[in-house]
């Protein structure tokens, strides 16, 4: 792959040497192209052609692609946190079930099931041990009552990617459904919902797929949609929804019964274009490159004298590598990087977190190695 190439992609490397695509990445250049043809053709003919639905089926079917779902699994949310509450207030519940999380979810991924609680849920969280979360004990943490497992394929925080597949064949094995917030591993690390057993996933566009923040895929194992029930319904969660004299309250017999009023048109063309970008180099190659920036970042913080937070043994690794200090003060030189440099990285409970893209080079990933106070 030539990578060098790639970065006409992507703009912001003009200006800053950017490495926080586990915040918001900047979207590519395709992503923004197809923004403006939506834009371009939403004062033209798009609408009365119908090109738009047209279009959105073609992005669904990309999108499903990119998880190895089908077409009839997608539908398009808002955002993540939409997702996992469609889950979270689509399940009957009953007094004393339980859910099984981490102490170190994004907020989105805790919020949601704690709000269970007044309703006689239980919450049962797994706690992290040297940035990883082991998977017996999620899997001790599983009982009888243990209704749904909520967890982020790679955590935010630290990086660690879950065993998906092993929890997945345990949660299967048991009866106990599984529910992913995938934001911080599609688009940078290989994850196929038939393979783990997933019966739930949401992920925004606005981190790894380099797309448009504010539009996202929820995928819906077909064997459970019917189990799921619909928490915000409109029109287009109905058969034939564009029968408006004739609306009948029938759900639709695909995860577009999840959908409700009008779709957010210009963030799926540009979702679409992001993906069509990433699908063209690969998820596998993405992997591979991903894993390659963060070692040299990894080991180059580690010969400098800092703790390496995010576990780098095999099938562990994402696009995000923390680390500590006991020594320095490391908001201080977070806000020198960006300030002095133009090299973006972030600050998240006390630890600095690099996290580049297929885009950046090695000496970028090196750059930020070299400007790190040595201890």
């Amino acid at each position: 792959m030539d990578w060098e190439s790639l970065r006409e992609e992507f703009p912001i490397t003009r200006n800053y040497n950017f490495q926080n695509h586990a915040a918001v990445a900047p979207m590519c250049r395709r992503s923004v192209d197809a923004a403006r043809q939506f834009l371009a053709q939403s004062c033209d003919s798009a609408y009365v052609e119908g090109q738009f639905f047209k279009h959105a089926e073609e992005v669904r079917r990309a999108a499903a692609k990119f998880v190895n779902a089908n077409p009839d699994e997608i539908c398009f949310i808002k955002n993540t946190s939409e997702g996992l509450n469609f889950v979270a207030n689509g399940i009957t519940w009953q007094t004393g079930d339980n859910v099984v999380t981490t102490n170190v979810e994004f907020p989105s991924n805790a919020f949601c099931w704690q709000a269970l609680r007044p309703r006689g849920v239980e919450v049962q969280m797994v706690l992290e041990e040297n940035g990883a979360i082991p998977i017996d004990s999620i899997i001790s943490a599983i009982n009888s009552r243990t209704r749904l497992v909520a967890i982020s394929a790679v955590q935010y925080a630290s990086g660690f990617r879950v065993d998906l597949a092993a929890l997945g064949e345990y949660c299967q094995s048991k009866g106990v459904l599984l529910c992913v917030d995938a934001i911080q591993a599609v688009g940078a690390v290989p994850i196929d919902v038939r393979s783990m057993k997933i019966d739930f996933l949401a992920a925004d566009g606005h981190k790894w797929m380099c797309g448009p923040e504010g539009l996202g895929i929820f995928y819906v194992r077909k064997e459970v949609q019917g189990y799921l029930k619909p928490s915000c319904v409109g029109w287009l969660s109905m058969k034939n929804p564009m029968d408006f004299d004739r609306a009948k309250f029938d759900f639709q017999d695909t995860a577009k019964r999840y959908d409700s009023g009008s779709y957010n048109l210009m963030g799926i063309y540009a979702l679409g274009g992001s993906l069509q970008m990433l699908a063209e180099v690969g998820i596998e190659a993405i992997a591979a490159r991903l894993s390659h920036l963060t070692h040299i970042i990894a080991e180059g913080v580690r010969a400098k004298g800092y703790h390496l937070v995010s576990p780098r043994g095999r099938g562990e690794t994402s696009g995000i590598v923390a680390f500590t200090s006991e020594f320095q003060d490391l908001e201080k030189i977070q806000k020198h990087l960006q300030g002095e440099h133009r090299l973006v990285v972030a600050h998240r409970g006390g630890r600095l977190r690099a996290s580049p893209h297929i885009y950046n080079t090695e000496n970028e990933v090196q750059q930020l190695v070299e400007l790190l106070p040595s201890h």
